[in-house]
């Protein structure tokens, strides 16, 4: 079944604009176009989206009013930080005594390195009282004549008593310029982060307005009617009017747009994604269903941003060899790949010439830049000279499958390798091999420190490979680690399709020492308003919250589609495909797996492993309608029961799960299967607010409605 309701997806890169269109009920790539990105037209960036929308929209046969969502991801944050072109801050410190003194030392954030030999333009001025018009009017006067075009406030506990920043706002009005407050940015304790936060933030602000507004009114202009997205840093979009105020969250987006692809499209409950393009490979991680976040590292500084937690490394589909040639008896041997590319040397790939450019070629060694070292190696051939790559070993073995965007002819490639072969003494292939083992090794080292630092279960995670690069990387590095491994679909456009599949997010952090659960609760009510007025259909929002008990930090992250999805299930797995998922991941033969519980989107299935001299575990897969496990339980107890009978049922699993010790109290964790959703509450470890939250993941619901409960006692 198909609509005529489309998701666009367009991602607006250094180089190229991409944008797809998916069925906005099946999920399938519908078309794809691709377009030089404008940064020289008089509308910028602007204007390329437009022009993709449109060939877009030709492409698949829609009108703008069939457009469902559409939303956009953009390095233009990134890159104006990396490339020192952001605008002069004011800064307006507040504070007496010792206040004072804490406030004042931020004029220092004006050294802040951008790019080498850019430093962040920042004008300081401080007011005692932010009750003060004509103090603050003053301090933004001198702000202004020093040449600032964006104002920031910020006091000292601002983000218990917020006033003092607002009033200052609320004065500097008449200046006219953009401004914000350092608790809007965030409202996490530490002035110097905080404020730097906001800082960095105010930065690219007058820059990210203008595009906005460009974007926007381009948008309008076209017909389209759905608001316009845009792509955050965690893996989740914003609606424009939220990106007006926090431009930072679109900073390191790039990659989340990767990875949110392949969790919605690839549908992966925990792996390890791999964006491979020409020059580096993004690696990052999905545990549990959820893409790993962290507090992101701008300009050499710890930040409050949260951003999707990416590892680079310097090998990518265009990455050049570079060997170490023979001297005296001994043959030449590989050493190693990249970081340096063939885009950057500006050779093309050997695999891709056409076989009589390949004619009389002899192996010679380049410095691709001046203070490169001369051993990446190059063919000189009839047809010119031309770079050796990862993706000309991967096509010499036969890795890159057929319509691959990094597809050769294999014995075009065999002939590129050829030369080094008979160098190194060996055999096309083991030659071929030896340059994916000399990159794949790199990578290697990363996705086991990343396996290793969220203690995936090797056994069942899986490899998934997105980017045009991604057949050179994804399919040696599983041979060599030992763990599945595939390619995603339409991998060259996991960018776009992710963010044409992208849910909307947003994530509120407090700091609230022993909060109770009204508190919890006060905090998650904050985040569901806040995705819901960004355009999430309300009936469909999933809240995860954590509590930290070292430091009282509680954290919610709010999801959801901007409308009910309702997607086609003609395609779903039986009952035989299910269980044969789940015994697959519970590395187990079939017949020792049972069902356990389920409702009409998930099956639970569990199995038991018999231990000598300790207790049995009872390890459990959730496996959605599809056939994808969408939840790894190490050991746990599931128990089925109703809506209405559940509170009283929880509180006796959730008495009897938790665990005391010098720890202290340890609530065991908690997930509920409730309708189409997975409802995740292992973030709380204290057992009344913990029953607080399930009471509020069932509410308005019918009594007989069933829910499962899938309970880990914790160790």
């Amino acid at each position: 079944m198909t609509t005529h309701r489309v998701r666009v997806g367009i991602d607006v890169g250094g180089t190229f604009t991409d944008a797809v269109a998916v069925d906005a009920t099946t999920l399938n790539l519908l078309g794809q176009v691709k377009v030089p990105t404008s940064h020289h037209h008089e509308d910028g960036v602007a204007h390329g989206i437009v022009e993709a929308l449109d060939r877009l929209l030709q492409q698949v046969g829609r009108d703008p009013a069939d457009v469902a969502f559409l939303a956009h991801g953009t390095t233009q944050a990134t890159n104006a930080l990396l490339e020192g072109d952001v605008a002069t801050v004011g800064l307006i410190g507040i504070g007496t005594g010792p206040g004072a003194v804490l406030t004042r030392r931020l004029a220092a954030l004006g050294r802040l390195e951008l790019a080498p030999g850019k430093r962040l333009p920042l004008a300081y001025a401080h007011v005692a009282h932010p009750d003060d018009a004509s103090a603050v009017r003053a301090a933004v006067e001198e702000v202004t004549a020093a040449g600032a075009e964006v104002v920031v406030a910020t006091e000292p506990f601002a983000v218990d008593r917020p006033e003092g920043e607002q009033a200052v706002l609320e004065a500097a009005r008449s200046a006219g310029l953009p401004m914000t407050a350092a608790h809007e940015i965030t409202s996490l304790y530490g002035l110097h982060k905080r404020t730097r936060t906001a800082v960095v933030n105010a930065a690219i602000l007058p820059r990210m307005l203008a595009t906005a507004d460009l974007v926007d009114a381009s948008i309008t202009k076209a017909g389209i009617a759905a608001p316009l997205m845009v792509m955050r840093c965690d893996g989740g979009v914003m609606a424009l009017d939220e990106m007006r105020r926090r431009p930072l969250l679109t900073v390191l987006s790039g990659p989340a747009a990767g990875v949110a692809g392949a969790l919605m499209q690839e549908r992966i409950s925990e792996g390890v994604f791999l964006e491979t393009g020409g020059t580096s490979t993004d690696i990052s991680v999905v545990r549990r269903g959820k893409v790993a976040v962290r507090h992101a590292t701008m300009l050499g500084k710890s930040s409050y941003l949260n951003a999707l937690d990416v590892r680079t490394v310097g090998v990518g589909g265009g990455s050049m060899v570079r060997v170490d040639l023979a001297h005296g008896d001994r043959a030449a041997r590989v050493t190693g790949v990249g970081p340096r590319s063939a885009h950057i040397a500006g050779l093309p790939y050997a695999c891709f010439a056409d076989p009589a450019e390949l004619r009389d070629a002899t192996l010679a060694t380049v410095r691709p830049m001046p203070d490169d070292p001369a051993d990446h190696a190059v063919l000189d051939a009839a047809g010119g000279r031309y770079a050796i790559t990862m993706t000309c070993a991967a096509n010499a073995l036969g890795r890159v499958p057929e319509g691959d965007f990094a597809h050769c002819d294999q014995q075009v490639a065999k002939a590129a390798i050829a030369p080094l072969a008979a160098a190194l003494g060996v055999d096309v292939p083991t030659a071929a091999a030896r340059i994916l083992d000399a990159g794949a090794e790199q990578v290697k080292s990363v996705v086991d420190k990343i396996v290793r630092d969220y203690r995936l279960d090797a056994d069942t995670a899986v490899l998934v490979g997105g980017g045009g690069g991604a057949a050179t990387v994804t399919p040696h590095l599983a041979v060599l680690t030992g763990m599945e491994g595939r390619i995603a679909r339409h991998a060259e456009v996991i960018s776009p399709i992710g963010v044409a599949l992208a849910l909307v997010r947003e994530q509120i952090e407090r700091i609230i020492p022993g909060a109770t659960q009204e508190q919890i609760l006060a905090v998650r009510a904050e985040a569901e308003r806040a995705v819901v007025a960004q355009g999430a259909a309300a009936d469909g929002v999933e809240v995860e919250v954590t509590v930290d008990p070292q430091t009282s930090t509680v954290r919610a992250i709010a999801t959801g589609a901007t409308e009910l999805r309702t997607q086609d299930r003609s395609h779903s797995a039986d009952d035989a495909e299910r269980l044969a998922a789940a015994a697959a991941s519970l590395k187990t033969d079939p017949d020792r797996v049972r069902v356990l519980a389920g409702t009409p989107a998930h099956t639970v299935y569990g199995t038991e492993v018999r231990r000598r001299l300790r207790a049995s575990r009872h390890p459990v897969r959730v496996v959605d309608a599809d056939g994808v496990v969408r939840l790894h339980a190490w050991d746990a107890q599931v128990t089925a029961t109703t809506v209405g009978a559940a509170p009283e049922l929880l509180s006796t699993l959730v008495r009897e799960a938790t665990s005391y010790g010098d720890g202290g109290v340890r609530a065991p964790a908690l997930r509920l299967l409730l309708g189409s959703r997975i409802a995740d509450l292992s973030g709380v470890l204290e057992p009344q607010p913990l029953l607080a939250l399930a009471r509020s993941e069932m509410r308005d619901r019918a009594a007989d409605e069933p829910v499962v409960a899938v309970v880990e006692v914790r160790t």
